[in-house]
């Protein structure tokens, strides 16, 4: 090192894909033009040129930046021009260099560079390294079996460890950027100690890649005598005349599982199966079970998906005509898709659509999946009590089979289908278990990848399905299953609404069903109105439709027996058809009565109506309750009590009235179960109303809870109480200054011809719900 290192201008040939060490002789084909120049430079010159290596293979003009400063200066022995314009030149690498500058040429790379000659260290441990090396490199060669034993007698001849270093890494199979990294490498020591691991590495990967392939050999010969046995146990079925028998089904399993869309475990599992179905005697009761296991994996679909259709604009206009109204639920839906298209992946939503019955709940998700085009499978859970039901049975028992998620994905076909989990809370539970704990991993987001069910014994993923739940009461659902669904509530038609469906969907699906044609029948409006007011009273159109039915069935009659051609039914036609009328439209009182008021209350069937009676009777203050009431709505008539007591004089009642009356609270239609808080200010009211003798004004509709202080406080359901008032005839509804939100909900044909007034405090509602002089004319 004490030598004072040599530098040299010299031409520069960038090598791709490819690295000359010093004492490698090697032949290079050249035809950039710039390389090219270079070598022409180099012939007439100094016959040397230094040879560096590009840093991407794929670039055909390299920058500076783009080539490696650590080279080999090589002496061009030979050059040869080929008939495609190519140079072949025969290269002679002398020694390791580095660049130091660039010298500006356009035609060609000139480099100015530095010799880096080797960095020696002590003698006797670079002759150790040396036979280490070698030692190594001669077990490799044995392994190896790709460099011949004549490399390995040049070697032993050379002496000086850097040039040894050189050859030997030279004849092994290393990326460039190994290379690289061996040619910078000055100290030699360093150098030998880099190689011998280096060859280490590749001893151990090459034995590993002999064990592997002597255990492919034992396999294919393991596959090769186990298909020579099958073929003799064929030709021995056959000679006892069992052709057509097991050995035939068992090969046509074989080729199911080949061409199902299982995954490559599931196979493995459904190929070790099948070998067990070999050989169990087809009499044995497992024979059966493990042949049912197998038709179970081959039938389900663990790949197979169907593309949505993604087109929002179709999705609307599909939705549009098959429902009338539910803004709600379409919306979600479109969002959904809307996101789905942005994002090109997205996990099922779990929508719960509740309301009450006949709102269109089932139909509304058929619907869904026709605008998206997925496969659709309805799963009914009315009455399911038994935990094997949602997860299977284990296969240990007689008859065992999956659960209903399972072969509702079976029916589908795809991995992706709509399920739809209908009446989800009219499930059960009893000793066999609990049904709703086990929907709790099919209807949690994070979980229902991985679903296991008894019977199959594998995860199945579930986390592409689109489950949509229906319920007609949410309160008897479970808390934690209730929190994995994302509510969307469908309160019920308004009187419009319901005409708009009849014309559109139930009249013309009734006209078919029917026999009739489209001109058979012309039904007017009023008398479908007639129909909607005084024939049904429901939140939903199920009796609605069943009504239009009975008329298409007499006219349909008529037709027939008197040969005409066209019946026009009008509202006198109605009631000949369909006979009096059911209900009076509009319950509300015909005139302003003293200790009657008019509540509205929320049920499983929608909103209604609920008049509350007081009387008074001498006595010493007894409070009697009747109408089949719930706790609650018990608790809340004792509040209203005292609040009337504690605020007597405020309110123009007589303070001892408690001394002197009886009281009787009643609520008609006493075989029907009533409950719940909202009926407070209504009882309040009609108490007040009957100690103080002021009558309540008949087209009020009041709800809302109270407490012992006259505070109104908020409740539910106000959308389905507003739709019952306005069947009712209602005009004015007092409801609770909290539920002011809610009002976004309710339709705007609705809010037009109905009054809707926030109270929130008792005051308030006695200020509006209450005639101001007792003696006012009704």
């Amino acid at each position: 090192m004490g030598e004072k290192e040599k530098t040299l201008v010299t031409p520069l040939l960038p090598l791709r894909g490819l690295l000359i060490f010093p004492t490698m002789v090697l032949h290079l084909d050249v035809g950039r033009e710039k390389s090219v120049h270079a070598l022409e430079r180099a012939m007439l010159e100094e016959e040397t040129i230094f040879l560096a290596a590009q840093k991407e293979v794929d670039l055909d003009q390299p920058t500076e930046e783009e080539i490696h400063r650590v080279g080999t200066v090589a002496k061009v022995n030979q050059m040869m021009k080929l008939p495609n314009g190519t140079m072949r030149v025969l290269v002679e690498g002398l020694y390791r260099a580095e660049i130091i500058r660039f010298v500006e040429d356009e035609k060609q790379f000139i480099v100015e560079i530095e010799e880096r000659p080797d960095e020696h260290g002590t003698k006797n441990e670079e002759e150790a390294l040396m036979r280490a090396l070698l030692e190594q490199f001669e077990q490799y060669i044995k392994v190896s079996k790709k460099i011949g034993q004549e490399t390995l007698a040049t070697l032993t001849d050379i002496k000086e460890p850097g040039r040894m270093a050189d050859i030997i890494t030279s004849h092994l199979s290393l990326r460039l950027e190994d290379k690289q990294e061996i040619l910078e490498m000055l100290d030699v020591k360093e150098r030998l100690r880099h190689i011998i691991t280096i060859i280490t590495n590749e001893r151990e990967v090459l034995d590993l890649e002999k064990k592997i392939g002597q255990r492919v050999k034992q396999s294919v010969e393991k596959t090769q005598k186990e298909y020579y046995l099958r073929e003799q146990m064929k030709a021995i079925q056959k000679e006892l005349g069992d052709r057509d028998g097991k050995s035939g089904e068992i090969e046509q399993f074989r080729e199911d599982i080949k061409k199902s869309d299982m995954t490559d475990h599931m196979k493995e599992i459904a190929e070790k199966e099948l070998n067990r179905y070999e050989r169990v005697p087809q009499s044995s009761a497992e024979s059966s079970v493990i042949r049912n296991y197998l038709e179970w994996l081959i039938a389900l679909p663990w790949k197979k998906q169907t593309e949505d259709n993604l087109d929002i604009p179709h999705a609307e206009e599909t939705l549009d005509a098959d429902h009338y109204g539910l803004e709600k639920v379409k919306e979600r839906i479109l969002e959904y898709l809307a996101v789905q298209k942005l994002t090109n992946s997205l996990k099922g939503p779990i929508l719960c659509l509740a309301g009450p019955p006949g709102v269109g709940k089932t139909s509304l998700a058929t619907s869904i999946g026709k605008a998206i085009n997925r496969k659709f499978v309805r799963i009914s859970l009315g009455g399911v009590r038994d935990e094997a039901e949602i997860r299977g049975h284990r296969r240990t028992y007689v008859g065992a089979m999956p659960g209903r998620i399972m072969q509702g994905m079976r029916r589908a076909g795809t991995t992706n289908p709509i399920v739809l989990l209908d009446e989800i809370d009219k499930m059960s539970n009893d000793f066999r278990g609990d049904p709703s704990s086990a929907m709790l991993e099919v209807l949690d987001p994070e979980q229902n990848s991985t679903f296991s069910d008894h019977f199959i014994e594998e995860t199945y993923d579930l986390s592409n399905v689109m489950f949509i739940a229906t319920a007609n009461n949410l309160g008897s659902i479970p808390g934690p299953l209730l929190d994995r669904m994302e509510i969307i509530s469908i309160a019920g038609y308004t009187e419009v609404e319901k005409l708009h469906i009849a014309k559109e969907h139930l009249l013309p699906k009734q006209i078919k069903e029917n026999g009739l044609k489209k001109g058979n029948i012309i039904l007017k409006d009023e008398a479908l109105q007639h129909i909607v007011r005084r024939y049904t009273r429901e939140a939903g159109v199920r009796g609605l439709e069943r009504e239009l039915a009975a008329v298409c069935r007499k006219v349909a009659r008529i037709i027939v027996s008197e040969d005409k051609k066209r019946i026009t039914v009008t509202e006198k036609k109605v009631e000949e058809l369909l006979g009096r009328p059911r209900f009076r439209y509009g319950l509300m009182e015909e005139e302003n009565q003293v200790g009657a008021a008019t509540g509205l209350a929320y049920t499983t069937a929608g909103g209604d109506t609920l008049s509350i009676e007081v009387s008074l009777s001498p006595g010493k203050g007894k409070l009697t309750l009747t109408g089949k009431l719930g706790d609650v709505m018990k608790e809340s008539a004792q509040a209203a009590f005292s609040y009337i007591r504690s605020n007597a004089e405020e309110l123009g009642v007589d303070p001892a009235f408690h001394e002197q009356y009886d009281i009787h609270i009643h609520v008609p239609e006493g075989a029907t179960p009533k409950d719940g808080p909202s009926a407070g200010i209504t009882i309040a009211t009609a108490l007040t109303s009957a100690l103080t003798g002021r009558p309540v004004r008949k087209e009020v509709g009041m709800t809302g809870e109270i407490t012992l202080r006259g505070r109104v406080l908020p409740i539910g359901g106000l959308k389905e109480k507003s739709l019952s008032a306005h069947r009712a005839g209602i005009s004015t509804i007092l409801f609770p200054a909290d539920n002011d939100r809610d009002l976004e909900d309710i339709p705007d044909t609705i809010k037009q011809d109905m009054t809707f007034i926030k109270v929130s405090h008792l005051d308030e509602v006695l200020k509006y719900a209450l005639v101001e002089d007792k003696y006012e004319s009704n």
